[in-house]
């Protein structure tokens, strides 16, 4: 891999660690009058998928979503902004931290809603197919969002239309609270649309170089006619599903459950 490529990818994950760490030290001040759902930990899929992609690609992400904001060039002041809630942040001091938006390097938006984004991001690709003009989009949701009903109508919709989109799954294994295993049968969500004949991946979601090289090979089929892929990426945030707390309390309550 080309150094240039390494270097970039190490400088975005340095980027939005010091950032998040950053929100998380100012945090308790309680001037930043929004939830914050930190993605210290799985700053590798962030950027290793945005790195394949170009301004005009499309991003669509869910409430912890600073990460893909960031990694696609999205405004820093204006995301920090948004998170005090000023009339200069990103959503005009309206959306906080969970609804984040930068039309000029197509973040066009993050949801609250689990699995909101998904359908979004279909339907963009479908305009993508219509205009006929070259442009990929990325859904980027958490592993509760395979529990949503609308992701496998979304899937079906993208395969029989060939849509150039991207399924990115940032499994981290909480819901909140709640591991993976005690809300699925099975950890296997790669496997999940084999139904669908999706092109679908299972990486290391800490190791940015698996991530950029599967979102690489992903991005191109799409951008080249190819249709959609699903990518699962295994990783595991650090810090308490909301808010700048550790995330030990989270282990804590799992064990007593």
């Amino acid at each position: 891999m080309p150094k240039e490529v390494l270097r970039e990818l190490y400088r975005t994950m340095l980027r939005l660690q010091k950032v998040e760490l950053r929100i998380a030290e100012l945090y308790h001040q309680d001037e930043m009058k929004t939830p914050v759902h930190l993605c210290l930990g799985q700053e590798a899929v962030a950027a290793g998928v945005c790195l394949n992609l170009t301004k005009d690609d499309r991003v669509f992400s869910n409430h912890r979503g600073h990460g893909h904001y960031l990694a696609k060039e999205g405004d820093l002041k204006a995301m920090i902004a948004e998170l005090y809630n000023r009339e200069t942040g990103c959503s005009r001091g309206r959306g906080g931290s969970m609804h984040l938006i930068d039309t000029s390097v197509g973040v066009l938006g993050t949801s609250s809603i689990v699995g909101g984004c998904i359908p979004i991001a279909t339907g963009a690709a479908l305009s993508s197919v219509i205009q006929k003009d070259s442009r990929v989009s990325v859904a980027f949701f958490g592993d509760a969002a395979i529990e949503e009903g609308v992701i496998y109508e979304s899937i079906n919709f993208a395969m029989l239309k060939t849509l150039p989109v991207i399924y990115v799954c940032e499994n981290n294994f909480y819901s909140v609270f709640s591991h993976l295993s005690k809300r699925q049968a099975g950890d296997d969500i790669y496997r999940r649309f084999a139904g669908f004949s999706i092109p679908s991946y299972r990486v290391d979601g800490n190791n940015v170089i698996e991530v950029y090289t599967v979102a690489r090979k992903a991005v191109n089929n799409a951008r080249r006619g190819g249709g959609p892929s699903f990518i699962e990426c295994r990783t595991y945030r650090t810090r308490d599903h909301h808010g700048p707390r550790s995330g030990v309390d989270q282990y804590q309550v799992y064990l007593l459950w």
